[in-house]
């Protein structure tokens, strides 16, 4: 199958071309008609395989066959949970309308509004949002949704979930109620289906791949270890090949941070990602690392969602997320268009359950590979009473320099024992006692 068979605008045709597609993936060639002939539309395929031109290009088509006279409102809304993957997509869109009169803006926070409302203002397409930002301008009416006549929803599952339905519901109320909805996701838990469908009119169904599954050229490996020792059994297979870029995942913020002034002190090039850095600076980390300036990426989830990295040979479970579906998306970024992958999780005894419940989800055995010198004190339990980290649980300390914690092996990995930690308690600088101020 064809581009040109899917029925796709010549000037759509060409802009594919000049990027060097071929022919549409599975997800694409069977999404396209079904979004060109007006149906709502659940579609479901794994992560890497095409998902944004499954819905951008039939999107961009409709748009361009029917030019707006007189002053632009947008037409088209696409919300996604994330800044970094709103700001990908319009990427995208701007790149497959390279030949059309189609205009797009992207609105996310952590950035001033002022430009977002010139843009809305000149006259738009498309927007591509964050709710939260999206509802900033909804209350400044500086957004116009009353044109909105398909709807898109980027990973559709994190939208539907409960951090963002309350939001999500305040948005939909304000848009027409005869529109087009689509959503896309690598997975759909059957809980966020039934939501789903009370706002969409009779969906039809795609599924490329069986749900939460992952791509086959993905390698699942979980290395046991305590947890006191996973920054130094993090840093050792780093070490194997310095070259290699690496992202790895952290549960909480701060997490992510500590793990990067751990790495940079090793001598390793890293950067963090998280929900409480500055836009600017979440950016600008991204771009390091797709342009390889830095090795190692530190991400909470809010990367786990559709960021496009080229050739990423491996993703690390630092921590392994608390909800068994997160793993489907973060090993997702690499493996990607066909590409190896390697799916790599440090995997504490008290994270015993969170690893039986993604063994269970995707239904198969991940091999479990003791790392000499890093072998866990207590055995990983996968059975039905498996224990699990609490939510927002932090990891053990490591153990005071100078000696191995009580009933846990003495680590025989990089840097100092317990991992070099200055603030552990064994190293904390004793407070000089203040001296009285001087008298006038």
């Amino acid at each position: 199958m064809s581009f040109e068979s899917l029925g796709l605008a010549p000037a759509l045709l060409r802009a594919l071309a000049e990027q060097g597609y071929a022919e549409p993936t599975p997800i694409q060639a069977a999404a396209i008609p079904v979004v060109l002939e007006g149906h709502d539309l659940l579609a479901a395929a794994q992560t890497g395989t095409g998902k944004t031109a499954a819905f951008a290009l039939p999107l961009l088509h409709r748009l361009g066959a029917t030019p707006q006279r007189g002053p632009r409102r947008p037409r088209a809304l696409v919300l996604t949970p994330t800044r970094e993957l709103a700001a990908q997509i319009d990427d995208n869109l701007r790149a497959y309308a390279r030949h059309l009169q189609v205009h797009s803006a992207v609105i996310f926070g952590g950035v001033g509004m002022g430009p977002q409302v010139q843009a809305l203002r000149r006259g738009v397409d498309v927007v591509i949002a964050t709710p939260g930002r999206l509802i900033d301008h909804m209350q400044q009416r500086t957004v116009d949704l009353s044109g909105i006549d398909t709807l898109v929803l980027d990973e559709a599952d994190r939208m539907l979930d409960m951090g963002f339905l309350p939001a999500l519901k305040r948005i939909l109320g304000a848009l027409p109620a005869s529109r087009q909805t689509l959503l896309f996701s690598a997975t759909f838990a059957a809980p966020i289906k039934a939501l789903a469908l009370q706002f969409m009119r009779r969906p039809r169904e795609v599924s490329v791949t069986p749900p939460n599954s992952v791509a086959q050229r993905i390698a699942h490996r979980v290395h046991p270890v305590d947890a006191a020792n996973k920054r130094e059994l993090l840093l050792h297979v780093l070490s194997e090949d310095s070259r290699r870029q690496t992202l790895v995942f952290s549960r909480t913020k701060h997490g992510a941070d500590k793990l990067v002034k751990y790495l940079e002190q090793a001598g390793l090039r890293a950067a963090a990602i998280h929900g409480n850095k500055s836009q600017n600076a979440r950016t600008r980390a991204l771009a390091d690392f797709k342009g390889g300036r830095i090795g190692v990426l530190v991400a909470t989830d809010i990367a786990a969602r559709g960021i496009d990295i080229d050739q990423l040979p491996m993703v690390i479970n630092f921590d392994l997320p608390m909800v068994a579906e997160d793993y489907v998306h973060r090993i997702g970024r690499t493996g990607r268009a066909g590409a190896d992958g390697l799916a790599l999780s440090l995997v504490s005894h008290d994270e015993s359950g969170l690893l039986r419940d993604i063994r269970k989800l995707l239904d198969q055995d991940l091999a479990i590979v003791e790392v000499a010198g890093f072998e866990p004190s207590a055995p990983l339990r996968l059975d039905a009473g498996a224990p699990r980290p609490k939510q927002g649980q932090r990891q053990p300390r490591p153990p005071r320099q100078g000696g191995a914690a009580q009933g846990a092996p003495r680590s025989h990995g990089h840097g100092q024992p317990g991992g070099g930690n200055p603030h552990a308690a064994g190293n904390r600088k004793r407070r000089r006692p203040r001296r009285p101020a001087a008298k006038a």
